[in-house]
């Protein structure tokens, strides 16, 4: 077990975000925030290696929903079936097989209703 391993989530998600802008880190608290009142009972782990927080159900990879990815310019909410949810406004997008994201990047879109609704739409997917 590593140092950072012993670390709270709260701790590790800080050391995650300290080279992330003062912005960009409080989008990435507030997804946090946001998805966590959705999920109360959800799983969190902080990936150092890929650069994100885990969210999940178990951190079995089967019952991972989201991760929250910081970037310079915004945060990508990363919604596990993605390609399963609805978007008819545009905002869920990428390429993968099965993984779509949302960029946000303020904090009033991390509030918003189109993100709420495709969080609720991901953990629907998976009840």
């Amino acid at each position: 077990m590593t140092a950072a391993n012993t670390l709270s989530v709260d701790a590790q998600l800080d050391e995650l975000l300290s080279g992330t802008s003062p912005e960009m880190a409080a989008v990435a608290r507030e997804l946090r925030a946001v998805v966590a009142a959705a999920l109360p009972d959800g799983t969190e782990q902080v990936d150092f290696g890929n650069r994100l927080l885990a969210i999940g159900r178990s951190m079995k990879m089967r019952d991972l929903l989201f991760a929250i990815i910081p970037h310079s310019a915004h945060v990508n909410l990363q919604l596990a079936d993605g390609i399963d949810l609805p978007n008819s406004d545009g905002l869920i997008e990428g390429t993968g097989k099965r993984i779509r994201h949302i960029k946000v990047r303020s904090l009033e879109a991390a509030r918003s209703a189109p993100v709420r609704a495709a969080i609720d739409a991901q953990i629907a997917v998976n009840a």
